[in-house]
C-alpha cells in the first residue's frame, strides 16, 4: 500500500498500454540501479542504456543491471546508435546475438545519426520482432539542421510505416537536451502546430521524448496523465509520477 492512500492518487498499473515512462540510464552502477528500482521501479516501463554506453561496460555489469530491471518488469534496450553502427558495419546478426546475450529484451530502431532506406528500416524492425525483441522505433535526426528538413507529413508517414512493419511504439526524437529537435523549438517549447498534427493520428503508439519538466507538464496537460513520455532522467522518475498523478503544483487539480 502506498503512503497517503486516502488521497486516491494511485499510479497507473504496469499492465496499462498507455501512460508509459521511459527512463534514460546514462551509466548507472549496480547500487544506483538497485536504488532506482527500489524507489521508482513500479513507475518505470522502459530503461534505455543511452547512446552507446552499453558497449563501454563490462558484459557482467550489463547482464546484472538488466536482471535488476527485468526483475521489476522493466523492458530494457541499448541506445539506437549501437544498432545504427552495426548496420553500417554489416554486423546486424552479431548485434542481435550480443544484445540477447547481454539480457536486453527490447530493441530501438533508429537512423538519427545515419541514414536508412525504408526497405532496410522495415526489414530491421521485422527481424527484431522475429527474434523475439520488443521493438521501439524512433523518428527524427540528432542533427537539428537535418531534423528541420523533415516535414511533419514525413514524420507521420514514417510513424505509420514503422507500426505497419511491427514496431510496438514509435518515439518522437528530442535528444537529451530537448531543444531545437522534433516538436520542440530552440527554447524547448512545444511547436503546437506539429504536435496537433501528431495528435490527429492518435498518441497511444507514440512515446514523446520529454527530458525537460515544462515539456512533461505541457504534454500531460494536453493529453492527460496517460501520455507516453521518454528520455526522462533517472533522477526524475518519481517527480514525473507526481506530475502524472496531480501531486505537484504544476498539475494539482488539473489531471484526472
Amino acid at each position: 500500500m502506498h503512503a497517503y492512500e486516502f488521497l486516491n492518487k494511485v499510479p497507473h498499473p504496469k499492465t496499462s498500454s498507455t501512460g508509459l515512462s521511459m527512463i534514460l540510464d546514462k551509466g548507472l552502477g549496480l547500487n544506483d540501479a538497485s536504488d532506482l528500482v527500489q524507489s521508482a521501479g513500479e513507475y518505470i516501463d522502459f530503461i534505455k542504456f543511452g547512446w552507446g554506453t552499453a558497449a563501454t561496460f563490462e558484459s557482467d555489469l550489463v547482464i546484472k543491471k538488466n536482471k535488476i530491471y527485468h526483475d521489476n518488469r522493466i523492458l530494457t534496450y541499448p541506445g539506437g546508435t549501437l544498432l545504427e553502427i552495426a548496420i553500417q558495419e554489416k554486423k546486424l546478426d552479431l548485434f542481435f546475438k550480443e544484445t540477447s546475450r547481454l539480457g536486453f529484451n527490447a530493441i530501438e530502431v533508429s537512423d538519427g545519426s545515419t541514414s536508412l532506406s525504408k526497405k532496410i528500416r522495415d526489414n530491421v524492425i521485422f527481424l527484431a520482432r522475429e527474434k523475439g525483441f520488443f521493438v521501439v522505433s524512433e523518428v527524427g535526426k540528432k542533427n537539428p539542421l537535418l531534423d528541420h528538413k523533415i516535414s511533419i507529413e514525413t514524420r507521420v508517414s514514417q510513424i505509420h510505416s514503422d507500426i505497419a512493419s511491427g514496431s510496438n511504439f514509435v518515439i518522437i526524437e528530442a535528444r537529451e537536451a530537448g531543444k531545437n529537435i522534433g516538436i520542440y523549438d530552440e527554447s524547448g517549447n512545444i511547436i503546437s502546430q506539429e504536435l496537433d498534427i501528431l495528435a490527429e493520428i492518435g498518441t497511444d503508439k507514440l512515446i514523446f521524448e520529454a527530458p525537460l519538466k515544462k515539456q512533461q507538464v505541457d504534454l500531460i496537460l494536453k493529453f492527460g496523465p496517460q501520455v507516453n513520455l521518454g528520455n526522462i532522467a533517472s533522477t526524475d522518475a518519481i517527480s514525473l509520477e507526481t506530475l502524472r498523478t496531480g501531486l505537484r503544483g504544476d498539475t494539482v487539480g488539473k489531471v484526472k
